[in-house]
């Protein structure tokens, strides 16, 4: 169990604080919903954590089999709909891959990236899709 502490801090800001290693992070609403847009907002958090989950899964994998996953992205796009409420509908991840990567080991790594628990823990009324690009 992890326990983070979250402050509205006022003007659509929150303050976040991760309870193990204190560290901070701010949020702010977007400004297409009333925020000023100076920090990630709340569903951007969610779709950075979708990405970075899917980066650290990979690199568990890859540490365990002596890959260099060094260099590797994940670009998020967030796709919000209005109706019924407002929300993420659909998140795009490109995942780019550096050279070197052993053909082998590329359906391992998709593999890992699919499971990782964030991806498994959304909502299935989130569409998600997922593009590969290897040796980039």
């Amino acid at each position: 169990m992890v326990e983070i502490k979250v402050e509205y801090e006022g003007e659509l800001h929150s303050r976040a604080i991760h309870g193990p290693s204190q560290a901070v992070l701010q949020t702010d609403a977007p400004v297409d919903n009333q925020g000023r847009g100076e920090a990630f907002s709340p569903t951007d958090l969610l779709a950075a954590s979708l990405g970075t989950c899917m980066l650290t899964v990979m690199g568990i994998l890859a540490k365990r089999q002596g890959w260099s996953l060094e260099g590797a992205r994940a670009q998020v796009r967030k796709h919000m709909v209005e109706s019924p409420e407002r929300r993420v509908g659909r998140l795009e991840v490109e995942l780019s891959f550096p050279v070197g990567i052993p053909e082998s080991a590329r359906p391992l790594l998709l593999r890992a990236a699919d499971t990782c628990p964030v991806k498994q823990s959304l909502h299935s009324a989130i569409e998600i899709e997922v593009q590969d690009h290897w040796d980039a």
